[in-house]
């Protein structure tokens, strides 16, 4: 019996770019995956996609992770109709960059609600059946710049090293019931976030990565099995940086 049959995974922020790699990985594998996006039709359409090659189906789930009410009824459901919830992945996340100076109150708290709200309201959400079940894995998607800071990005540089803090704390708390946080903190990957940036930045970005590419949703996705599979056990509190030697 494979380690993964019989496990529910929801991953947040799962129609495209990282999250969607993390998903189509698990449902590779036989895990019960559920996806949420806030446009329900591109949820839908991902969800469709994902199953198409999956033992199991995907599911997609509508919901803003900045909304409480949404997220507590959104998880209820899914432990209701699957029985359990084994993995939380905290995808979900937006940027809004301006220089501080410009920046407006609502590119910082826009930032806030989603980035570091939703992964409160999401984590807190699957406690009670983690703690019932007594084990869970807890993924939380951070970045390079909240190592590191960033011009221009200081609402995401702030929110991406909250969520740092948080993994820890959080990891502290839920160790005894085995349960183990992790936080994962990507580099430069091939998304829709940088896949728009200009010939001169991109060839900065590659003379600044001592591995000479920019990474690959599937290089973070192959993190994310690791920290939710049973050889990771011992492993909680954690920042795995995935970043090709950018930051050390």
């Amino acid at each position: 019996m494979s380690e993964w049959e019989g496990k529910v995974a929801l991953v947040t922020g799962g129609t495209r770019g990282i999250g969607r790699a993390i998903a189509a990985a698990f449902s590779s594998l036989g895990v019960d995956v559920a996806i949420t996006g806030r446009d329900a039709a591109r949820v839908a359409e991902a969800a469709q996609e994902l199953s198409r090659e999956a033992p199991r189906a995907v599911k997609g789930v509508a919901m803003d992770v900045a909304d409480r009410d949404a997220v507590d009824s959104a998880v209820k459901a899914l432990v209701q109709e699957r029985g359990r919830i084994d993995i939380l992945v905290n995808n979900a996340g937006i940027a809004r960059d301006s220089l501080l100076m410009r920046m407006k109150p609502d590119d910082w708290e826009s930032v806030i609600a989603t980035n570091v709200n939703g992964l409160y309201y999401c984590s807190q959400a699957v406690l009670r059946p983690m703690i019932r079940q007594r084990g869970g894995r807890i993924i939380n998607m951070s970045s390079v710049v909240g190592l590191t800071g960033n011009p221009g990005q200081a609402n995401y540089a702030a929110s991406k090293a909250a969520i740092l803090g948080f993994t820890k704390a959080l990891a502290r708390e839920v160790a005894s019931r085995q349960i183990t946080v992790n936080a994962i903190a990507p580099g430069y990957i091939e998304t829709d976030m940088t896949r728009n940036i200009s010939e001169d930045a991109r060839k900065a970005l590659f003379d600044s990565i001592p591995m000479k590419r920019i990474g690959r949703p599937e290089d973070v996705a192959a993190t994310a099995l690791f920290l939710a599979s049973e050889g990771a056990g011992y492993v909680t509190g954690q920042v795995l940086s995935v970043n090709g030697g950018l930051y050390m």
